[in-house]
């Protein structure tokens, strides 16, 4: 049995269909109410998967809201086990957008440091490494291929905080989604090329217009974040998560009509 199949079904055909939606609340959001409000909001817009700050408490309110699978986000990969006991199904080495406003950054080693602790802790399960947006294009298709041959399970991207968009509305949301769309075109481009079979997740500065477009660009799925997790109310939760998901569908869709 691969790791692929260790997560639940729903999971693993998103994933094979290029069409994951992962809701983010935030590596640092340890606030209980928040995450319950995300978890139940993500459930019920259709995405497919929940991404939490690492703390077992959070994984069983998360369980709790919703239905959907959660993974586990951290830096510290101690932290891990007893997260995967409380219900986790998978578990991230990121996201690092937290990070950078204090000046800490990831250097390629020690993201493959912490990788390589992460499989040694937990063997058989599932494993995520967000590659750091701060490194050259061709420096992070170097560590995604590097992270691979350490047993890493998936692949994802960032860059939407370092992105000033200059233009309003769409150009703008356009503007603000190039850094990652371009990592994920590049690091899916050479997995590919180097005849690795491991899925990219697109994150970081995303919406509905660019969604497709990330898709497009050779991911099989994409994380959002802050497009989500700032609103304010549950019913404005659901409402943007059930439009990405139309806007994953659609797209989709149309793809498979045009084939």
């Amino acid at each position: 049995m691969t790791r692929l199949q260790t997560l639940p079904v729903s999971l693993q055909k998103s994933i094979q269909n290029r069409s994951l939606l992962k809701v983010i609340s935030g590596l640092s959001n340890f606030n209980q109410e928040s995450v319950f409000l995300i978890a139940k909001a993500a459930g019920h817009g259709g995405a497919d998967l929940l991404d939490i700050a690492c703390e077992p408490k959070l994984v069983e309110l998360a369980v709790e809201a919703s239905s959907i699978p959660v993974c586990v986000s951290s830096v510290e990969p101690i932290l891990f086990p007893e997260a995967v006991k409380a219900g986790a199904s998978m578990i991230e080495i990121g996201n690092f957008d937290s990070f950078y406003p204090d000046g800490r950054f990831f250097s390629a080693d020690e993201v493959l440091s912490l990788a390589a602790e992460s499989r040694r802790l937990l063997p058989e399960v599932f494993l995520s490494v967000t590659v750091p947006h701060v490194l050259p294009l061709d420096r992070q298709a170097q560590l995604a291929l590097d992270l691979v041959d350490r047993g890493v399970d998936l692949i994802q991207t960032e860059g939407g905080t370092s992105s000033k968009p200059m233009s309003p509305g769409t150009l703008g949301l356009i503007e603000k989604a190039s850094p990652t769309l371009a990592a994920t075109f590049v690091i899916a481009s050479a997995l590919k090329e180097s005849n690795y079979d491991v899925p990219v997740i697109c994150a970081s500065g995303l919406s509905e217009v660019t969604v497709p477009m990330a898709l497009s660009t050779g991911a099989n799925g994409v994380g959002i974040g802050s497009a989500v997790n700032k609103l304010n109310t549950e019913l404005a939760m659901i409402a943007t998560v059930n439009g990405l998901r139309q806007a994953i569908d659609t797209f989709k869709f149309v793809t498979t009509v045009n084939l």
